[in-house]
């Protein structure tokens, strides 16, 4: 009698015991998809205040191409946007002009080799401290024919030997993050780079009243910092209104008629307006952060948005 009154209480305690353990794990678990709801909640607002910047973005852009036939530093859509409180959260967010950079897939035109790119292409490298030699290996990259470019070029050849092998895209740049694909390039390279490139789906000129000293040294064979930043001080208070103001310039005319860019060609590398942009966005939502980085292209049809991701671009 006594065995199995003990029988009973340690059955009684088992079940007790396992009762106990399936309410705590079903209370842990139900917190955990309370707090991974409350994350994803989280983490879509954040990303729709994101969304909302881009609008904001959008309609400054088209504002400014209704009102003005010149794109410089001194518009309002240059002015960043500080951090700003919104009901739950943050959002931030800036505006660069992409014509103010380098554009990758100038380097071929009409699908032949754009010398005259690619000797850009050198200079800035050469002002950045970084071996002007891989050019070459980026013009592979994206010229059409698997014809490696003499003496530092490299196609399918190269990327097909690698642990993880894969071939050169042979095609335009779709991001500039691409760099870090071609053979030459290492990652503190392109950290240097990258401020300073782009990848637009179509030929783009850089725009003179808001590209920086690298760029315009880039531009302008034999141009001196000293005499970059002097450029830049004068723009920030009287922006270029046309390519031929800016190619009469004093500090700039003495190096064309010295033979850097004398003919129509060069014309065409310059502009004092531009047609795609940067949005660099931030917003924060209770614990959720989403970084937005967009490229606006507008025309005469108005601002739109041709490619967004997270991070950075």
């Amino acid at each position: 009698m006594n065995g199995q009154r003990g029988v009973a209480l340690i059955t009684a305690l088992l079940v007790t015991a396992i009762a106990t353990i399936a309410a705590v794990s079903m209370m842990s678990r139900q917190h955990l998809d309370l707090r991974r709801s409350s994350n994803i909640y989280a983490a879509d607002q954040a990303w729709l205040f994101a969304q909302g910047i881009e609008s904001w973005a959008v309609q400054v852009m088209q504002r400014d191409r209704d009102d003005s036939s010149s794109d410089h530093l001194g518009e309002d859509w240059a002015t960043v946007l500080p951090p700003i409180t919104v009901e739950g959260g943050v959002v931030a967010g800036k505006v660069e002009d992409l014509q103010g950079r380098f554009n990758l897939n100038n380097l071929i035109k009409d699908d032949e080799v754009s010398a005259r790119d690619v000797e850009m292409l050198k200079r800035l490298f050469d002002v950045l401290d970084i071996d002007s030699g891989v050019v070459l290996a980026i013009v592979d990259w994206i010229d059409k024919d698997g014809e490696v470019a003499f003496p530092d070029g490299a196609e399918d050849n190269v990327y097909l030997g690698r642990e993880t092998p894969y071939r050169s895209a042979n095609g335009l740049m779709v991001s500039p993050s691409e760099l870090l694909l071609i053979d030459g390039i290492t990652y503190e390279d392109y950290q240097t780079l990258r401020p300073f490139v782009c990848a637009l789906p179509e030929r783009t000129a850089l725009n003179v009243n808001t590209a920086g000293v690298e760029l315009l040294q880039a531009l302008i064979s034999g141009l001196e910092s000293g005499d970059a930043e002097q450029l830049l001080g004068e723009r920030e208070e009287t922006p270029f209104e046309s390519v031929q103001g800016f190619r009469a310039h004093g500090l700039v005319k003495k190096h064309i008629n010295a033979g850097a860019g004398q003919d129509g060609e060069a014309d065409k590398s310059m502009a004092v307006s531009s047609d795609y942009f940067l949005l660099s966005a931030a917003a924060q939502f209770g614990r959720a952060e989403v970084r937005l980085a967009s490229v606006i292209a507008r025309d005469e049809k108005g601002a739109q948005i041709i490619m967004h991701g997270q991070g950075e671009y």
